[in-house]
């Protein structure tokens, strides 16, 4: 029973209870998704689509060259297993789990459902209208909310704006769900025409953050209160401490300090889950989304990996260091570098637009690298890759791949964002 953990044995256990201990499958299908999805808990969701939708990109690091459509059918099918939820930010998570939510839908409805002055309560009218259709026209894509609104000739506020913050504030309450997707346009539904009954139960708050503090401990293997905490995005600090003793007395947790890992000056206290493997090897190669819950917490990626980092994709163009939207490379157990990606889909190609080296690379970095960008453009149907000269690895990669061409590179313009994705109604944020 290890009280200490070394900095390696951290980033194993973690790396390992994300399921990178693992040899990839020789193909991966229904069965290996599942699975990889109940590793994680959780699926972010994001708006880039510069090289491919975030929430595909866990699954491909894991799993490699996987067909999106049988994920598509996990996630956006009719009865699928799986529903968006506010559960980290914007996310997939299992149809079964909706109840553990119901003290943040709770929360959002305090602060948000129940001001007079509110917007909610201002804009009752086309709340209670959107409310009617969705019982009874059944589930509706916003084009056909929207068309509707429009044709009732109310009022210059019935616009498509206010309906899609009354669509959002009912999703925020646990009062509308997801019921899929055409294309990747969301389409709305009561939650009791998506979630079953017994899903649909409220699970008492203590209950379920003392399940979600437990489930982030096996995803995350070993981590502080403050890991465990974001994992869920769980604000209340005081029942997140709460959890965790409860489930040490359990035998879920046992507390445990990792060599470097500092707070205030002293060593932090962490937790790991008394099932978590402690390999003495991982020997993984991936492109990691900036989402992937291996590096979500950039304060928690920092103590893991040494490797500290930032989004530019809203940093202008003149001012980035590493690229629009750099992933970070995993080889080993380490992350290594970072690679700027984007699919010229016209072209059929891969673009490295700009990679660059962190500390610690093994020797043969560049060739590992090289055969996950190859996978990466199998997966995405790209017929040739290109390499720009922007950045400290483009050289070493591009000797890795000789089949490769090289172009010039520099600091992107900003890609439009999708309109089509989770959105919070103006000044609203997640409690709880």
């Amino acid at each position: 029973m290890k009280e200490t953990l070394t900095a390696a044995e951290a980033r194993r256990i973690a790396l390992a209870a994300q399921g990178f201990a693992q040899k990839r499958p020789d193909a991966a299908g229904t069965r290996q998704l599942n699975l990889a999805m109940a590793r994680m808990g959780i699926l972010q969701i994001d708006s880039v689509n510069v090289f491919a939708r975030s929430h595909y990109m866990p699954l491909f690091s894991r799993l490699g060259p996987y067909d999106t459509a049988a994920l598509d059918k996990l996630l956006f099918a009719r009865r699928a297993p799986y529903v968006e939820s506010w559960a980290h930010v914007a996310s997939f998570i299992p149809v079964a789990d909706w109840g553990l939510f119901a003290f943040r839908h709770q929360a959002n409805r305090r602060k948000y459902g129940t001001k007079p002055d509110g917007w909610f309560h201002t804009h009752r009218e086309i709340v209670d209208w959107v409310l009617s259709e969705l019982a009874t026209r059944g589930p509706l894509r916003p084009a056909q909310i929207e068309h509707d609104a429009k044709q009732t000739q109310r009022g210059p506020w019935w616009d498509w704006d206010v309906v899609k913050n009354a669509l959002e504030y009912l999703f925020l309450f646990g009062d509308v769900a997801i019921a899929g997707r055409r294309g990747f346009e969301r389409t709305y539904a009561l939650a009791e025409h998506v979630i079953p009954d017994a899903a649909r139960e409220p699970v008492p708050t203590e209950v379920a953050l003392r399940e979600l503090i437990g489930r982030a401990a096996r995803a995350y293997g070993v981590g502080t209160a403050s890991d465990l905490a974001d994992y869920y995005r769980i604000k209340d600090r005081a029942g997140v401490i709460t959890a965790l003793r409860e489930l040490e007395d359990a035998g879920v947790v046992r507390p445990v300090t990792v060599d470097g890992w500092r707070s205030a000056g002293r060593p932090a206290r962490a937790w790991l889950h008394t099932e978590a493997a402690i390999p003495r090897r991982v020997d993984a190669t991936a492109l990691l989304t900036p989402f992937d819950p291996v590096v979500w917490f950039r304060d928690r990626a920092e103590r893991l990996f040494d490797f500290e980092y930032r989004i530019e994709i809203y940093t202008p163009a003149a001012q980035r260091r590493f690229g629009y939207y750099s992933l970070p490379v995993l080889v080993g157990d380490d992350i290594v570098g970072r690679i700027d990606l984007k699919a010229d889909r016209a072209a059929s190609a891969l673009l490295v637009q700009s990679a660059w080296w962190e500390h610690g690379r093994p020797a043969d970095a560049a060739e590992r690298v090289a055969d996950e960008l190859r996978a990466a453009a199998r997966w995405q149907g790209l017929e040739s890759i290109s390499v720009s000269r922007w950045g400290d690895a483009t050289d070493d990669l591009a000797g890795a791949l000789p089949e490769a061409r090289r172009h010039d590179g520099g600091p992107a313009a900003p890609v439009a964002l999708a309109d089509d994705e989770p959105s919070l109604p103006p000044g609203a944020s997640v409690e709880a």
